[in-house]
C-alpha cells in the first residue's frame, strides 16, 4: 500500500513539473471593420499582394518568389516599414491566394522580435460582403516572441498582442478613412 502510494505521488509529481515546464500558448487576434463601400472596391485595394500602400506603416515593398501580381501563389513579400531607426523588415509568404472569396493567407517568414515581438504568425485578411458593405476580417494566430517561460516585458503575450492589434488597427483605421466607416 506504501510502495502504491509513493509511486502514485511520484506520479503526480512528475506531471506537475511537465506541466508548469511546457511553453507558451498559442494567442490568436481578430478583427474587424465595416466600411462604407462594396467589397469589390475594397478588395481592389488591400486584395493585391503585391501592394501594402493602404497601410500606413509599410514605407516600401518587394515581391519575390516565382509569383506575380497576378498569380501571387508562390509569392515572397519583403515589407519594409516606417521606421527613424534603419530600415527593419518583414518577410512574409503567400499561403493561401482565394481571390473569388476575396480573401488570402500568408504567414512571417522572417522578422526580428524587436520589430514584431511575435514567433510563428499567421494571418488570413478577408473582405467579405455584409449587406453590400465590405467586412474587413483580419485574424491571426502567433506565439510571442519568447518562447520559453518568463519571457521579458517586450516579449510577453502581452507585448504580443499589442503588436499586433496596433498592426491590424493601424490598417483597419486607414481603410476606414479611406473609404468611411459603415454603420
Amino acid at each position: 500500500m506504501i510502495r502504491l502510494l509513493a509511486l502514485t505521488l511520484g506520479t503526480a509529481m512528475a506531471l506537475a513539473s511537465a506541466a508548469q515546464a511546457h511553453g507558451p500558448a498559442r494567442l490568436k487576434l481578430e478583427m474587424q471593420q465595416k466600411l462604407d463601400a462594396t467589397p469589390d472596391d475594397v478588395w481592389a485595394v488591400i486584395g493585391r499582394f503585391d501592394d501594402m500602400s493602404w497601410h500606413p506603416a509599410i514605407a516600401s515593398l518587394e515581391l519575390t518568389g516565382d509569383g506575380t501580381a497576378d498569380q501571387p501563389e508562390k509569392s515572397t513579400r519583403v515589407l519594409h516599414l516606417k521606421s527613424d531607426a534603419g530600415d527593419p523588415t518583414i518577410t512574409e509568404v503567400l499561403s493561401k491566394w482565394q481571390p473569388e472569396k476575396r480573401c488570402y493567407a500568408y504567414r512571417i517568414q522572417a522578422v526580428e522580435v524587436t520589430v514584431l515581438p511575435v514567433t510563428n504568425y499567421a494571418s488570413t485578411l478577408c473582405v467579405k460582403d455584409e449587406g453590400g458593405k465590405a467586412l474587413v476580417h483580419w485574424k491571426g494566430g502567433f506565439y510571442r516572441g519568447y518562447p520559453n517561460n518568463d519571457p521579458p516585458a517586450e516579449l510577453n503575450d502581452d507585448a504580443a498582442n499589442q503588436a499586433v492589434g496596433g498592426v491590424y488597427q493601424a490598417g483597419l483605421d486607414a481603410l476606414a478613412e479611406r473609404f468611411g466607416a459603415a454603420e
